[in-house]
């Protein structure tokens, strides 16, 4: 171990100045804040395509499932290399990887702005995920290892509600950027404001602190990118008419790899995923927890900003601006979910943020329609918004506790894992729902038209393809113009109905998980302080 090792002990810049409340390095604030500077740059680019999905796939004439694919490509990325690379950050220097992946978010973005194919855009959008995944999993690994007590708890909500603001900021900037500038405009802003994060990283953030000595498993790091990658493929491609076959081979492939990865954690001496750790119920809950409702937030998303500009004709900055309550919920009860947290525990707090996500999905399916004003949109938002925000905090806290604090990217690429892979599946999920539902509808309004039979086979697929198919067609024949269109805001309404109770029933699932298998207050510190024994 280096000097300058942090709470462990030594000197420079990583010593930690004690307290009652736990202990926190030098220049406590200054890290902090670059932390979550480096993170919201990783958050900003999660939501920041959303806006303009409905220009995108206009601009390159995309199927649903292309727009979908598009969307998921950074959660993707991001989602299928967080583990390996927060192991990768342990043994090789936690910095040096943080460094690496906002310099690789520059090239990811000027891509993506420049991209001439919808595919090459996919591939740019899953390129700035993996560079995500270098620097995001980095960024709780530090705070992990450089703060502790109330005072890691406290860092955490800060990390979690302001990166989960800044990702639900991320519409409003793309909004207000496609009022003047086509498409890619969201895509290049990453750039400088990943330089930025860049250099006050180099600057401040401490080097070397508590890493780990232990080989690292790359074979079960290859593993696991394989099986989330190929899951997330599966699930956007089953909706597309021809892909059946493609869906499936994917969903075997998924599943042998998830076998394949267990497998391989279960012997090898030094496991990327150390099994009898995951296996500790405040590790586990705790992840299927953040699974659910950090995907419910990217899903909702994900609907909601296609919702208000296809459906209720909001400008691309009226979207934006649509969602500010969610972000402005997650940054006020911040404070409120770290005190919970160590006043009622990690299940009480987890539950009272699944109730708000759960009403909040209850507001979209019954009050989220054609004449909706303004406030049930609102009101949908400020209900996730305050419920990942309370959420959140347990969620991450949970996990890092559960675990050594070498073994600090594993905790941490779990917690975004969660993040991510609970985004990618639910954005997929509700991606594929949303193209069945809107097909289906739209097939139905067809047939059940008195010029049903003068509707061609192309015409038919251009409509059930997606919305923007629908608006392009809407231009070819103007004398049906404002059929289509009305027909069109039908289907994603019905489609959209599907994903709100699909989020419902998980959300459910997560409290029934959480309030019969997460161990109450008393027990949960009997566990946490038996397990840091253990691991000492």
């Amino acid at each position: 171990m280096e000097a300058g090792t942090g709470p462990a002990g030594g000197s420079g810049p990583g010593a930690a100045s004690s307290s009652g409340r736990g202990s926190a390095p030098a220049r406590a604030g200054l890290v902090l804040a670059t932390l979550i500077g480096v993170a919201g740059v990783a958050n900003l680019n999660l939501a920041v395509a959303n806006v303009a999905l409905p220009d995108i796939g206009a601009h390159f004439n995309a199927g649903q499932t292309m727009v979908d694919l598009i969307a998921v490509g950074y959660s993707l990325g991001l989602a299928a290399s967080v583990l390996y690379l927060g192991a990768v950050g342990d043994r090789y220097g936690r910095k040096t990887l943080l460094l690496l992946g906002m310099a690789l978010t520059i090239p990811a973005s000027i891509l993506a702005a420049v991209a001439p194919s919808a595919i090459v855009l996919f591939f740019a959008r899953v390129f700035g995920g993996v560079a995500a995944g270098m620097a995001y999993p980095t960024t709780l690994a530090l705070i992990t290892a450089l703060w502790s007590g109330a005072e890691r708890t406290k860092s955490i909500a800060l990390w979690s509600a302001l990166g989960g603001g800044i990702s639900a900021l991320g519409p409003l900037l793309a909004g207000a950027l496609l009022e003047g500038f086509d498409w890619w405009s969201v895509f290049i802003v990453s750039a400088p404001l990943a330089a930025v994060a860049l250099f006050f990283a180099w600057r401040v953030v401490p080097a070397h602190v508590n890493e780990s000595t232990e080989p690292v498993d790359h074979l079960g790091g290859l593993l696991s990118i394989g099986f989330v990658a190929a899951l997330v493929l599966a699930i956007n491609l089953a909706p597309e008419h021809g892909q059946g076959t493609t869906a499936a081979i994917l969903g075997i492939v998924a599943v042998a790899g998830v076998g394949a990865f267990l497998l391989r954690e279960r012997r090898t001496d030094h496991p990327l995923f150390d099994l009898r750790i995951a296996a500790r119920p405040t590790f586990w809950v705790a992840a299927l927890a953040g699974i659910i409702v950090f995907g419910s937030l990217m899903g909702a998303m994900f609907i909601g900003q296609q919702f208000v500009q296809n459906v209720l004709g909001y400008s691309t900055f009226q979207a934006g601006l649509a969602i500010l309550p969610g972000a402005i919920g997650m940054i006020i009860v911040a404070p409120q979910s770290a005190r919970l947290v160590e006043s009622r525990g990690s299940r009480f707090t987890l539950l009272v943020g699944f109730s708000f996500c759960i009403l909040a999905f209850l507001v979209m399916l019954i009050l989220w329609d054609e004449n909706a004003s303004y406030f049930p949109v609102g009101l949908g938002y400020l209900l996730m918004g305050v419920g990942v925000g309370f959420a959140g905090t347990p969620a991450s806290r949970s996990l890092t506790g559960s675990v050594p604090v070498r073994k600090a990217g594993m905790a941490s690429g779990t917690a975004d894992l969660q993040r991510d892979l609970g985004g990618a599946i639910l954005q997929s999920v509700f991606g594929a729902l949303l193209t069945a539902g809107y097909a289906k509808s739209f097939t139905e309004q067809i047939a059940a038209s008195p010029n049903a039979s003068n509707v061609s086979d192309r015409v038919s697929q251009e409509l059930t393809k997606s919305f923007s198919g629908a608006v392009n067609t809407a231009q070819q024949y103007p004398e049906y113009a404002q059929a289509i269109v009305a027909g069109a805001r039908k289907s994603f309404l019905d489609g959209g109905d599907w994903t709100y109770a699909a989020g419902m029933i998980a959300v459910a699932v997560g409290i029934a998980v959480v309030f019969f298998l997460f161990p109450k207050h008393d027990r949960e510190l009997v566990l946490l302080e038996r397990f840091h024994t253990e691991d000492a």
